[in-house]
């Protein structure tokens, strides 16, 4: 039964993905997926916080992202409705955590009846981004202190903030910070900092229930190895008992299961042989205020090999 927990269209997503979201879903319909799980991107509220292709018009660009989402929620409910027998669809958000003031309005989105989870993800640094271009990550680095060891601590210490305030079931990306590294395969328990604040959010996700997913856009963005959560780090949370999901990450129709097999057996040899996902009844759709209830859902990594060999 092949899944993601992880998805952006073009629609909702402008400016970093393409194709529109019932385009995807009908895509994930035919590539064998059962579950889909659509997390668009949260609204940010802060002119400060816009991305650079955001910035022609600012004001403009702000004021349209709370109003998108809203469409968003409105489509994603028509499509759970429309391809209720073909597809599970999940209806979630990605979340944006620039700053601690931002957690009460992603605990206010999230407390949508239709909402079902959200992705508790880091895409900053000190509000700098670190996956947008070379520049930004360079802004970044220096506002941590000038060196990645200092950078990469910066984002264990606010990552373990929105993991405090959220306890998010899916933790997005959880190594963001090595994309853009001069060194992104690096071993990380040289630096000795670095790695206990590593250890210690793995083992508060591991101890509230969350889980991390096997991001496997990191491998169509070149990486050298698996790192979104890397191969040291998924061993330790292993130890720990900590389970895990699987995401494309897609940003449109292109993309969508891109790299499965691969990861999948990267998991494999790690020794994970299941990985987990959400069922919601009912499907689709709720009423008035109240929320779907959520059973977690156990699925065989092999059982999601077959579905592209």
């Amino acid at each position: 039964m092949a899944f993601t927990m992880h998805s952006h269209s073009g629609q909702f997503c402008p400016g970093h993905a393409k194709d529109q979201l019932e385009e995807v879903i009908k895509h994930a319909i035919s590539v064998g997926y059962k579950t889909i799980g659509l997390t668009e991107h949260m609204p940010r509220t802060d002119l400060d916080d816009l991305y650079p292709e955001e910035l022609d018009n600012p004001e403009q660009s702000l004021a349209e992202l709370a109003p998108r989402h809203e469409a968003y929620l409105k489509e994603a409910k028509r499509l759970q409705a429309a391809y209720a027998s073909q597809i599970h669809i999940l209806i979630g958000f990605e979340g944006e955590w620039l700053r601690p003031s931002y957690g009460p309005f992603i605990q206010s989105l999230a407390a949508e009846p239709c909402i079902d989870y959200f992705m508790g993800s880091l895409h900053h640094v000190n509000a700098v981004p670190i996956d947008y271009d070379l520049s930004y990550y360079q802004k970044a680095v220096d506002s941590a202190g000038g060196t990645e060891e200092k950078l990469y601590e910066r984002y264990y210490d606010q990552q373990f903030e929105m993991l405090q305030a959220l306890k998010p079931r899916v933790v997005g990306h959880f190594d963001l910070c090595r994309l853009m590294s001069k060194d992104p395969a690096r071993d990380v328990r040289q630096w000795t900092a670095v790695w206990e604040k590593i250890v210690r959010n793995l083992q508060f996700v591991a101890g509230y229930g969350g889980w991390l997913e096997c991001n496997t856009s990191a491998l169509r963005k070149a990486w050298r190895s698996l790192t979104h959560a890397g191969p040291l780090q998924r061993c330790e949370f292993l130890k720990m008992g900590g389970k895990f999901t699987m995401s494309d990450d897609s940003h449109g129709i292109a993309q969508v299961a891109t790299n499965y097999k691969r990861g999948l057996e990267f998991l494999e040899s790690l020794g994970v042989t299941d990985v987990w996902t959400l069922e919601r009844t009912p499907h689709p759709g709720v009423t008035g205020t109240e929320k779907a209830t959520l059973a977690d859902k156990k699925v065989p990594v092999a059982e999601i090999k077959k579905s592209f060999d």
